[in-house]
């Protein structure tokens, strides 16, 4: 009897697990059908319109060539969809611009030479395969070609401002040279020489005429289009507050002619630590700062209490206005 009852049981053990199991699998094609309906009615991409004109520094971009029209468009999509990348544009560019835009300016250098540091290294001091580095990605012989510091213990192509006026300097030796600003922002990924032999050996004179290498062809147009898409964020699905963005932190400057032994200590006596001394200038590259021949080093460093993220945001615009575009949140749909 007992045996009977044991086998009884285990049948129907055997019955509603079955039966739990099969809910189970019904229950999941059921879920799986829900979450891929959702996703085919609500997953939408759409494409971009392609400006009607474009520019690079007052020199107009042939659109109506195809070839030229779908280099662009392809670095409109590339600006629009790389979400994160372009929104740390916009973030960084607002700390940045102001540093950037007075030096272009000074040195008679058009505006929108701004969005070619973007497209070197979106305002972040990375390294490239080739050893370029800082903003202006600088390898080391063109750097110290045109007047930047760069040893084991300093490396100015950190320091912004400098790295700034240094490609002004070659911006100017390229217009002298070529008579375009679109060829001098190409002479500035393919090289001065490079870009000659190039225009030589083809027997043109324009930019849009050449056949280059894909990184080179595709330069002015990554430029044009981060502009394009800088300058109308909405058009391009970008809708941020101005509160949204990298403030400027106000800082101090300090020169220093003699050597420094210890940078850590230095930074002390200036009421930091060494990593905000790093992080206010990058051209740090050691704990030490031999100076043998007196040069000025100029320190940046923050004011008292800036550095407090509170405090700089009740400095930030609060309303509802986007960046370029004023547009209100209850206009998007």
């Amino acid at each position: 009897m007992k045996k009977k009852i044991k086998y009884t049981l285990a049948g129907i053990t055997l019955v509603l697990v079955s039966g739990i199991f099969i809910c189970w699998i019904a229950e999941n094609k059921n879920l799986d059908r829900d979450y891929r309906a959702l996703f085919y009615n609500h997953y939408r991409i759409f494409s971009p319109e392609v400006p009607a004109q474009a520019d690079f520094a007052g020199e107009k971009a042939p659109l109506e060539i195809v070839y030229v029209r779908e280099s662009f468009e392809r670095e409109i999509f590339a600006s629009t969809y790389m979400h994160s990348a372009t929104i740390l544009m916009f973030k960084r560019a607002y700390r940045w611009f102001p540093v950037i835009e007075p030096i272009l300016k000074k040195n008679n250098i058009p505006d929108d030479f701004k969005f070619l540091a973007i497209a070197e290294s979106n305002f972040a001091n990375v390294v490239s395969p080739s050893g370029a580095e800082g903003f202006w990605q600088f390898i080391k012989p063109t750097g110290q070609r045109y007047g930047l510091e760069i040893t084991e213990e300093v490396d100015e192509r950190y320091n912004v401002e400098k790295a700034t006026e240094a490609a002004c300097r070659y911006f100017q030796e390229s217009y002298q040279q070529f008579k375009s600003w679109t060829l001098v922002a190409a002479s500035y990924n393919r090289g001065l020489d490079g870009l000659s032999r190039a225009l030589e050996n083809q027997k043109v004179s324009n930019f849009y005429d050449l056949f280059l290498v894909d990184e080179t062809a595709r330069y002015i147009f990554r430029i044009m289009a981060i502009k394009e898409v800088f300058n109308h964020p909405a058009k391009y699905g970008y809708f941020l507050l101005e509160k949204d963005f990298y403030p400027v932190i106000p800082t101090f400057k300090i020169n220093v002619d003699t050597s420094i032994s210890d940078l850590a200590d230095f930074a002390f006596r200036q009421k930091v630590n060494y990593r905000i001394l790093r992080e206010f200038n990058p051209w740090i590259r050691r704990y030490n700062l031999p100076n043998k021949s007196r040069k000025i080093y100029t320190f940046i460093l923050p004011r008292e209490g800036s550095l407090n993220y509170e405090n700089l945001m009740k400095k930030m615009p609060q309303g509802e206005t986007f960046f370029h575009d004023s547009l209100k949140i209850n206009q998007i749909h």
